[in-house]
């Protein structure tokens, strides 16, 4: 059975609640990443930001004064590392999410991307 711990990248960009969201959208670029896990100082999951939430801020121009809190979505869904893949994946397609954060407790441990997913189970099935 393959799980998230299995395929999960477990070096994961976060970003805290109260940074800017400028550098949000610099370490979004910067990694080539569309969107990452806002954590508190015990690297706890308190939200996620990606590249559409920070679209409205963007148009407005309140960029330059706008923390990460005011624009991350802070319902977020997430998996322990020993779910099976075939549950992200029907998480993914339900919500039309592109990650799940993976999270032991509420503490960060990687992420699965809809990429490492497709990578995880074509490695499953080419070694059969």
């Amino acid at each position: 059975m393959v799980t998230a711990a299995d395929i999960m990248t477990r070096e994961v960009v976060t970003i805290q609640a109260e940074a800017p969201l400028r550098e949000a959208l610099s370490k979004l670029v910067k990694n080539k990443i569309s969107g990452m896990p806002v954590v508190n100082q015990e690297n706890e999951i308190v939200g996620i930001i990606t590249e559409k939430d920070m679209l409205n801020f963007i148009l407005s121009g309140s960029l330059p004064q706008t923390v990460v809190k005011e624009a991350m979505v802070k319902e977020v869904v997430c998996f322990p590392p020993d779910t099976p893949y075939e549950k992200l994946c029907l998480s993914l397609i339900e919500h039309n999410f592109r990650r799940i954060p993976i999270v032991a407790g509420k503490k960060v441990v990687g992420l699965v991307a809809r990429r490492d997913l497709l990578r995880g189970v074509s490695r499953f099935y080419s070694e059969k």
